[in-house]
C-alpha cells in the first residue's frame, strides 16, 4: 500500500508521469548511443548538455529546460556545471529505488 510511510518519492513518481520526462531518462540511459560527442562535457561521466537534449526533443529552451529541472528536483537526474553550460547525467541509483519502491507498493 503507498502511504506516507512507503520509499515512493512522490515528486519523482509525478516527474515520470510526463511522456517527455520518460523520453528524457530513456534518451540518457544510453547517452553515447542517443547524442554526438561533446566537445566540453564526457557523455557518460558529465551528462548530456541541455542543449543538445533540447535538439533531440525539439523542444523550445524554455520547456526543455523546466522538464530537465523537475527531473533533476526530484533526483531522477544529476546536473552538473560545467564551463557554463549544464551537463545531465541519470542517477541510477535513484532510478533503482524508485522502481524498487513501485514493486513493492503495488
Amino acid at each position: 500500500m503507498l502511504n506516507s510511510e512507503s520509499m515512493i518519492n512522490l515528486p519523482a513518481l509525478k516527474a515520470i508521469a510526463s511522456p517527455v520526462r520518460l523520453k528524457i531518462l530513456e534518451l540518457l540511459k544510453d547517452p553515447a548511443a542517443n547524442f554526438p560527442p561533446q566537445v566540453d562535457g564526457d557523455l557518460l561521466t558529465d551528462g548530456v548538455c541541455a542543449d543538445f537534449i533540447r535538439e533531440r526533443l525539439g523542444f523550445a529552451p524554455a520547456t526543455v529546460s523546466r522538464h530537465l529541472g523537475l527531473l533533476a528536483d526530484c533526483g531522477l537526474l544529476v546536473p552538473t556545471r560545467k564551463k557554463g553550460w549544464t551537463f545531465y547525467r541519470r542517477d541510477e541509483s535513484a532510478i533503482a529505488t524508485l522502481a524498487a519502491g513501485l514493486a513493492a507498493g503495488l
